[in-house]
């Protein structure tokens, strides 16, 4: 079923996070309609980011909803 005005839009960037526990995760995000990584944090207002193809402590190829209340940096690799 589609969304009638909606635009949806797959664009991945890889990224590094850091998390208020001190894990590392590796992934990508999909910017969708937005222009940066950065935006992603600052100009949505959803609480929660998806991170695909995550690796994480034993894991890899995951699939991560990560809360932003527990980021404390994340780095783009692109």
């Amino acid at each position: 079923m589609e969304t009638p005005g909606k635009q949806f839009k797959k664009e991945y960037r890889n990224i590094t996070v850091r998390t208020t526990d001190g894990s590392t995760i590796r992934g990508r995000v999909n910017l969708g309609l937005q222009e940066r990584v950065s935006d992603l944090f600052t100009k949505s207002d959803k609480p929660f980011i998806v991170i695909t193809d995550a690796t994480h402590r034993d894991g890899a190829g995951k699939v991560l909803v990560l809360n932003k209340v527990n980021i404390v940096w994340v780095e783009p690799e692109d």
